[in-house]
């Protein structure tokens, strides 16, 4: 199985990807909406193509990237039906299993942390992804949304501990960099819960956290009960097709540029030798080396556009990335740079 975990820094999410091997359908796990283009990058440059998307809990600290991958991607959106959420397609109940090509995910009903948490277990019982319910070396709070310490204690003990011991533990959350445990591990060394643990014990110890409230909870909580469905007002960029790579590098197809005309700048990056040499230029093209550029920024135009091109897309990449921390918005690398405009027989290059 084809399996990714990726983060979002601000609020300390894991975002999983699995994958069908075979069919190349994936689901997406918690996904975070200031994530999408990355999401969407790394799906792209895998083949997958994403059947559901599954969140373990209506989260609190941040708002889900499930309406982006039904909007732009087809997924199916899966969650608790004890939320009665909008814009939900698959409602989850207790022991429910979806299906991706030749693997799956059991919905394991484990509320405690909220009353619709669910952990998803995978076919072969090696993976398990328990949201927030069971957390490393730790477990989550049970203070709002309708948690209660008694009812995760029992979904802890009788359910995620019921996995095989070597069953690997990928949690919603981590605040000091930690990726991943097995359930022997937090049975042996969760201070919460683990060891020789009483349930006294863990309600004890949860109900004096003293956590204050996150920090987006008064806007994540309304937007995840619609799926993260954004408001007209919050749109990705259009002013081209824009796509994103993994590494956060906005791309235009060279195609697109050659039926641009003088509407967009295009910015060669490439030393003057190669610009002059024998793989030409684009007509028109502003000249101006990668080394040179932050101290010649003035002279890329404002008013347009700017896309940028170099040998094989490499050196315009790093280009695009100084544009855009200057705060050039609409500007775009052309993946593969001169070598892949000349093979698509696209015209305008200069050759001497």
């Amino acid at each position: 199985m084809i399996f990714r975990q990726l983060f979002d820094a601000d609020s300390s999410t894991y975002t999983y990807i699995l994958g069908c091997e075979t069919t190349h359908e994936a689901v997406v796990i918690d996904p975070v909406f200031e994530q999408h283009t990355r999401d969407i990058a790394l799906l792209r440059e895998l083949s997958l193509n994403v059947k559901y998307s599954l969140d373990t809990h209506v989260h609190a600290d941040h708002v889900t990237g499930a309406w982006l991958l039904k909007e732009k991607e087809g997924a199916e959106i899966a969650l608790a039906a004890d939320y009665e959420a909008d814009g939900v397609d698959i409602a989850l109940k207790d022991g429910m299993v979806l299906a991706f090509g030749d693997s799956s995910v059991t919905a394991m009903h484990t509320p405690g942390h909220t009353n619709g948490c669910f952990t998803f277990v995978t076919n072969d019982k090696q993976m398990a992804f328990p949201g927030d319910c069971l957390l490393i070396r730790s477990a989550g709070r049970t203070d709002f949304q309708a948690g209660d310490v008694h009812t995760m204690w029992k979904s802890i003990q009788d359910k995620i501990f019921s996995l095989p011991d070597d069953c690997l533990l990928y949690p919603a959350h981590d605040y000091m960099g930690r990726t991943v445990s097995t359930v022997a591990e937090e049975k042996r060394y969760n201070p919460r819960i683990g060891g020789d643990a009483r349930e006294e014990d863990f309600v004890g110890y949860m109900n004096n956290l003293g956590l204050p409230h996150p920090r987006q909870l008064e806007i994540a909580l309304p937007a995840n009960l619609k799926c993260g469905r954004a408001d007209e007002s919050i749109t990705l960029p259009d002013w081209a097709p824009i796509t994103i790579t993994f590494a956060g590098v906005p791309e235009v197809a060279p195609d697109w540029v050659a039926r641009q005309g003088e509407a967009v700048c295009i910015l060669d990056v490439r030393s003057q030798e190669e610009y002059n040499g024998e793989l030409g230029h684009i007509e028109g093209s502003l000249s101006i080396p990668l080394s040179e550029l932050r101290d010649r920024l003035h002279e890329v135009p404002v008013n347009r556009p700017v896309v940028v091109i170099c040998q094989s897309g490499k050196r315009s990449a790093m280009a695009t990335q100084i544009l855009r921390s200057v705060g050039r918005d609409k500007v775009a690398n052309i993946p593969g740079g001169i070598l892949h405009w000349t093979k698509l027989a696209l015209p305008g290059v200069n050759q001497t």
